[in-house]
């Protein structure tokens, strides 16, 4: 194995105590910056903090290659979930976690530490290589805010690889869904519930008559959905007027995600007028989903450094979304690989070192596969 598991290990440790839970970027972003052009990288940030409201931008870091082979990227996320300020790191029983009052952090900070000893083991071997993009995104945990903003036209790279799922190394994610946000006002008419109750119209009524007629949960293998968020009313003896609810819809399929969303907003407005209220309903897409196969190329090269590690090749589908998502949506085809870590957004979070080195050497010897002779 090519991989400095002490240097590796120093570097992890040192990145997840920066704070830098999702809109608070500022810190890590500076870091990275620094750090990158320390290893003689070209850092450039995109200028997309004024549309997406967050504490920094998209980073493009650049190890210049030969200008005859084909370029690519790896890509990470900058931000945490919450609770992470203040994470203490400890390392026992082979793996890192915090000290249990706080996320480990290693979602995504597992994917910047690996793509630093990438570049140094590049640098160390003299590996022949073409050059690499190093995309390190901010707001992915809300929604791959960072990414949605990212403009692909600043990349030379026509494909990558996202660092950025959880389980055993080997594991190359396939399939990932279509999801939509659906947001739902539903209006009643407002009345005194003691006095004349029969004057109003309730919108929580009307709310929870298209709920019960919903289908929600799991719809059937590749489609689920959810009521997330519900919001209203003002006091009990008043006939509540106007509601709010937000909910998502996902599938691997297009066209069932598709009629699932019209599905819910059909349900809403059926249940608004039986009752003699109206819903609006603002529906939105949040990412495309993709769906390769075995034979992709992406795919191949990624399952031929699994190989390369001793390690058979998991496909698998994921019913979660990632910025590999925003990138196939662009156009540059990605897949997201997994690296190691468990029970990511909770204070359980862990990283086991023995996958963490093997997640390293995994992304070296892509590097070695793309540009081999």
């Amino acid at each position: 194995m090519n991989v400095n598991e002490e240097r590796l290990v120093a570097r992890f440790l040192e990145v997840v105590q920066i704070d830098s839970e999702t809109k608070n970027e500022a810190n890590i972003q500076a870091y990275l910056k620094k750090e990158f052009a320390a290893l003689g990288l070209q850092v450039n940030e995109d200028n997309t903090m004024g549309e997406t409201g967050f504490g920094a931008n998209n980073l493009i870091c650049t190890l210049t290659g030969d200008p005859e082979s084909e370029p690519f990227f790896f890509s990470c996320h900058m931000d945490t979930v919450t609770p992470g300020e203040n994470i203490k790191p400890v390392i026992k029983e082979g793996a890192i976690y915090s000290d249990g009052t706080t996320i480990l952090g290693a979602d995504d900070k597992a994917g910047i530490a690996i793509m630093f000893e990438v570049i140094q083991i590049l640098k160390e071997l003299d590996t022949p290589h073409g050059t690499i993009e190093f995309i390190i995104s901010v707001g992915e945990e809300s929604g791959l805010v960072g990414a949605n903003a990212f403009d692909v036209k600043q990349l030379s790279a026509g494909f990558g690889f996202v660092l950025d799922t959880g389980g055993p190394v080997g594991s190359i994610t396939v399939g990932s869904p279509t999801q939509y946000r659906i947001e739902a006002i539903v209006n009643g008419v407002t009345a005194h519930a003691g006095v004349a109750p029969e004057k109003g119209v309730s919108a929580a009524q009307i709310a929870a008559n298209a709920i019960h007629h919903m289908k929600l949960g799991r719809i059937d293998s590749e489609t689920t959905a959810n009521i997330g968020f519900i919001s209203g009313g003002t006091a009990t003896n008043i006939v509540m007027d106007r509601l709010e609810i937000i909910a998502e819809a996902r599938s691997i399929n297009a066209e069932a995600c598709e009629n699932q969303v019209q599905h819910m907003v059909d349900t809403f407005e059926k249940a608004a007028k039986e009752l003699g209220g109206t819903a609006t309903v603002i529906t939105e897409k949040k990412y495309s989903g993709y769906r390769f196969d075995s034979t992709t190329p992406i795919v191949q090269l990624a399952a031929k450094a699994i190989q390369e590690l001793g390690l058979e090749p998991n496909y698998q589908i994921s019913g979660g979304g990632s910025d590999a998502n925003v990138f196939n949506g662009k156009g540059k085809p990605t897949t997201n690989l997994a690296i190691g870590y468990e029970k990511i957004h909770t204070v359980n979070e862990f990283l086991p070192i023995s996958e963490f080195l093997k997640a390293a050497e995994m992304a070296y010897q892509i590097v070695n596969i793309i540009y081999a002779n």
